[in-house]
């Protein structure tokens, strides 16, 4: 089907040397749901969910590349042939229904890992419920009640930096067309980054050249063994949300010198580094930080946070505020969120013939579907204009 090029949000992009069909892309999202660091059941009817939702880009959720780097038990890994093999069906599953482009978010917990399930309270583990020894630049817990981590050593270092690299070597022989590297939300290399985790007085602390130098090397080391022809990302952090943290300045920087070793995007969040830390959750916004940092380096910028209605993701494209746009909750709420952004944008969209009798054009049920309806003061619904 022709595209009717009606929409900025659907057009095509070019990262590294993958194209996406549109601008939309379906962000990482903790499932909690592996055995032992591999996808189950679970993820397989997730993600082939959304693998036909209207999206460009799907990026499963953050992926542990060692067993200490996960947050739970129960999350997601790519460190050994059984993590690989489970992959592997997931890629397949995606790659048969879907035509979105598929990612994968390598990442390391750090001293936020070894907690309990969120439904299950949070927080950090019981010694009598299987807790680990949890690893960070600086022997600091994360908040109150949280074990002190053991500052990382040289070895510990290399061998952080070496399993990025080796589960990104897993990742191209699964057949992903790109791999995000998470440096944000308080895990391991976010916690370099910032000021608030980072009190070293060695070559990876001190200014933000030094609080740069281990997430660059892993950055240098996945990029290593990335081919060009594929996608490559980091989510960074635009702001600590407290005071003495990172600042959107430093953002700017430290995607600058990511686009000089060779990264085509980076996905730009916010928060996470401290239990003290205040958002300020609305709208859009972290647009501001991902806008910051687009103008202050030359490399393809990814926004993220609170982008829920189809026109306020256009407008964030057609204002250069950032090159592409990551919803989370968005598409769990709406797993055909892809969909309906064309219908409200006036562009074409491939979906799967399945479902194809269910677009408006063949459905004419779809009109009265996309009327959300309100309460009335009387307790009937009544449609929203």
């Amino acid at each position: 089907m022709t595209r009717k090029a009606a929409s900025r949000l659907f057009e095509p992009i070019i990262l590294g040397g993958v194209t996406l069909p549109n601008r939309i892309a379906v962000s990482p999202m903790c499932q909690y749901s592996a055995e032992n660091g591999s996808a189950g059941d679970w993820h397989l009817q997730h993600l082939g969910s959304l693998a036909v939702s209207g999206a460009g880009l799907i990026v499963v959720e953050q992926t542990a590349v060692e067993p200490v780097g996960r947050i739970t038990h129960a999350c997601l890994g790519l460190y050994s042939d059984e993590n690989e093999a489970a992959l592997a069906r997931l890629v397949a599953l995606c790659r048969r229904w879907g035509g979105a482009r598929l990612g994968i978010q390598l990442a390391h917990a750090g001293r936020k890992g070894s907690a309990r399930l969120p439904w299950r309270g949070g927080g950090p583990l019981g010694c009598d419920d299987g807790a680990w020894t949890t690893v960070a630049p600086s022997a600091m817990p994360f908040g109150d009640g949280w074990p002190t981590p053991d500052a990382l050593d040289e070895e510990g270092l290399m061998r952080i930096r070496d399993a990025h690299a080796e589960a990104a070597r897993r990742a191209h022989r699964l057949g992903f067309d790109l791999v995000e590297v998470l440096a944000a939300h308080g895990f391991l290399l976010h916690s370099f980054l910032s000021p608030i985790s980072n009190r070293r007085t060695d070559d990876y602390g001190g200014g933000l050249d030094g609080r740069m130098r281990f997430p660059l090397e892993v950055a240098a080391a996945v990029r290593a063994v990335w081919p060009r022809d594929k996608a490559l990302g980091m989510r960074i952090t635009g702001s600590d949300w407290i005071a003495g943290g990172i600042t959107p300045e430093e953002a700017g920087t430290f995607a600058r010198r990511l686009s000089e070793i060779g990264f085509d995007y980076v996905c730009v969040s916010s928060g996470g580094i401290s239990p003290q830390a205040r958002p300020a959750v609305a709208l859009g916004y972290q647009v501001p930080f991902a806008a910051a940092v687009r103008k202050a380096s030359s490399i393809a910028t990814q926004a993220v946070g609170m982008i829920v209605d189809p026109h306020q993701a256009e407008a964030i494209i057609a204002a250069g505020d950032a090159d592409l746009v990551a919803l989370a909750r968005a598409f769990l709420d709406d797993p055909r969120w892809g969909w309906h952004a064309a219908d409200a944008l006036g562009a074409d969209l491939v979906c799967a013939p399945q479902y194809r009798r269910a677009r408006p054009d063949q459905w004419p049920g779809a009109e009265f579907a996309r009327q959300r309806p309100k309460p009335s003061p009387g307790g009937s619904a009544e449609p929203v204009s």
